[in-house]
């Protein structure tokens, strides 16, 4: 990670922790320029738009967490399931946490939006840090939780995410989109899949 990476992101903690406790007006307005401030150096650095710099990295309220998503490991005679996005990656059906739903239930959620397939949350397989394991860097924290799932039933069902899904075999994983889960990750699926008492790992 840059080191512009590096202030930009605490400038931004800073900033939204003083508009979260400040009381004085005029030390709030400072706040929201420190804040515009961490956009800019984001924005100049990516050639990404201001404007969706301030969406993704400046539009939350309270102290500064981590943003939570899950990614469900489902296998079938030893293969892994993987969904075809629209960019012709493949991924591990998941997605961000709505604010209504738990981890459980975001999981369950996200593979049957993805792939039509009706599942059981089983197992907590891995609690990641992104910025430890996935490229590119984000400008704001992402935790990542990888589910051992079971299927119950279901079939693919055509949507605005996923082309198709299909299972790979360990030594045959196709090009991943590489900023939702990388083949290091895959292969920990399959390890835990084969492990009969695997424990969680985290970071």
């Amino acid at each position: 990670m840059g080191k512009w990476l590096e202030w930009a992101i605490e400038l931004q903690s800073l900033a939204q922790a003083g508009l979260t406790y400040g009381k004085d007006i005029y030390d709030k307005e400072r706040y929201e320029r420190i804040r515009d401030i961490s956009a800019e150096i984001v924005s100049n650095y990516t050639d990404i738009e201001i404007e969706k710099v301030k969406d993704l990295f400046c539009n939350e309220v309270g102290y500064q967490t981590p943003k939570l998503d899950t990614r469900a490991a489902i296998f079938e005679e030893g293969k892994i399931l993987l969904v075809r996005e629209n960019n012709g990656k493949w991924s591990l059906p998941g997605g961000w946490v709505d604010v209504n739903v738990s981890v459980k239930e975001n999981t369950i959620k996200e593979v049957k939006e993805e792939s039509g397939l009706d599942v059981s949350a089983d197992k907590i397989i891995a609690v990641q840090d992104r910025a430890k394991h996935n490229l590119p860097v984000y400008a704001y924290g992402v935790c990542k939780v990888f589910v051992l799932c079971s299927v119950l039933g279901g079939q693919f069902v055509e949507n605005i995410e996923t082309t198709e899904f299909q299972y790979f075999g360990e030594f045959e994983i196709p090009e991943l989109a590489e900023e939702k889960n990388n083949l290091e990750q895959i292969k920990m699926c399959f390890r835990a899949y084969r492990s009969e008492n695997w424990e969680t790992e985290f970071d």
